[in-house]
């Protein structure tokens, strides 16, 4: 552990935890559209198996309820495009957008039918990597694929419980190499710093990944919401922070022979880098504003966040009566706009003075002390076009963008408080 990193920790969890304080919105509160066309972000919200390290929101797949789901999606999608807002760039996460195939099919052809979309980019698991889920999306025109895999090694896959569910790492494997080429990006999501995942582990798994010469590889830190880390510790362990450097270290020492960083925890292959067009993963580097629709979903616009209801009945509810699915907001200050312009733009490997201009002068006396800290430890450097980050930079902004994930989770955490029963296996009444 570097020896700043613990006050880092404690200085980010403050500012983070202060920031995701949402207040009450009205369910029929209207936005204004930005002037620009942005991108939209899909939550579709339904897992086969709920892993126990994921904090996202998601609940029991039920065809039926996942049908009705999809229906208000596209309600929803419609009445942003009534509004006048435009989209590029698609990116559907959850859950397994993948769950319903013939809901997402059709859900993504609509987006089409109504906005010249330049990049549409769908996450999915190991088990649905078959002929007919590549014909299908490669058909609607997804060109970034991006598979949930954490690791290849099996005693980390079944403590994770994944292992009866996708596979061992030899046949997600094997899946993964059949993938290749159906798609202009094909993204593997891993994991690093797992309780019992050692340097070896690690070693083998990035031994793999140079195998299968995946277009592109997202290596993210254990992310786990404070609430949730006593459940945690008892299905995987409590993960060791002080190796979480040494294990990022490696990464980048063994990807950089093959890979360019496309962001601090994204890496895109020599060949694709020139050319890529997908974006890189669902945290936004590129558009000021985004919109998020469906249940448990983000928005970020004008300078004011934006969540829409945890409740998948509420969501339904909502979108019947034609109403905004969008039930807590936080208009930012100007200090926290900086700040999250700060981490955003440097997420991305740097932060270019033009991008900084909206801001005016009044960024560099506002982020004055932590651009010193930065600067401080060797994590920035100053060039002719912008601040770019070091290799400890990088590591920097993986904590400061962990902690800030950290802090959205509990905050789904506490969405979710009010709506326990929406994560029972059971169906609810519509009423409900």
């Amino acid at each position: 552990m570097l020896w700043f990193e613990p006050l880092l920790l404690r200085i980010l969890q403050h500012e983070y935890q202060a920031s995701m304080h949402f207040d009450v919105a009205s369910g029929a509160a209207s936005r204004a559209p930005p002037a620009h066309p942005c991108q939209l972000y899909v939550h579709i919200p339904f897992c086969e198996a709920l892993c126990p390290f994921c904090s996202f929101h998601r609940v029991q797949f039920r065809e039926a309820k996942a049908l009705t789901y999809f229906q208000a999606l596209r309600a929803e999608i419609r009445a942003y495009h009534a509004q006048g807002f435009a989209f590029r760039d698609v990116y559907v996460g959850g859950g397994t957008p993948t769950v319903a195939p013939l809901e997402l099919v059709g859900t993504l052809e609509l987006i089409r039918s109504l906005w010249p979309i330049r990049t549409i980019s769908v996450e999915t698991n190991p088990n649905h990597l078959h002929e007919e889920t590549f014909a299908a999306l490669a058909a609607v025109g997804v060109g970034r694929l991006s598979v949930g895999v954490q690791s290849f090694d099996d005693g980390l896959l079944r403590q994770m419980q994944r292992f009866e569910r996708y596979g061992s790492g030899e046949q997600i494997r094997e899946r993964l190499h059949a993938a290749r080429g159906r798609f202009p990006t094909l993204n593997v999501d891993m994991i690093f710093n797992l309780p019992n995942q050692s340097a070896a582990m690690l070693e083998r798994d990035l031994e793999t990944l140079l195998a299968l010469e995946a277009d592109q590889v997202s290596f993210y830190p254990l992310m786990t919401a404070r609430s949730a880390q006593r459940k945690m510790d008892e299905t995987l362990g409590r993960a060791d922070p002080g190796r979480r450097h040494e294990f990022y270290r490696r990464i980048l020492q063994a990807l950089r022979s093959d890979y360019d960083a496309s962001s601090v925890w994204c890496f895109s292959r020599h060949r694709a880098a020139a050319s890529q067009a997908q974006p890189i993963d669902e945290y936004i580097v590129e558009d000021a504003d985004y919109v998020g629709v469906g249940s448990g979903a983000f928005s970020y616009l004008g300078g004011v966040l934006h969540a829409t209801t945890f409740s998948i009945n509420q969501y339904r509810r909502l979108i019947a009566e034609g109403r905004s699915a969008i039930t807590q907001s936080k208009r930012l200050t100007r200090k926290e706009r900086m700040r999250y312009d700060f981490l955003v733009r440097g997420f991305g490997l740097s932060l270019r003075y033009l991008d900084l201009r909206r801001h005016g002068a009044a960024f560099w006396l506002y982020m004055a002390p932590e651009l010193a800290s930065m600067l401080l430890v060797g994590a920035i450097r100053f060039t002719s076009t912008g601040i770019e980050l070091t290799d400890l930079g990088r590591y920097c902004w993986v904590l400061m963008m962990a902690e800030f994930f950290n802090s959205v989770n509990d905050f789904r955490d506490q969405m979710r408080l009010h709506i326990r029963a929406e994560l029972a296996a059971e169906e609810l009444p519509a009423s409900s």
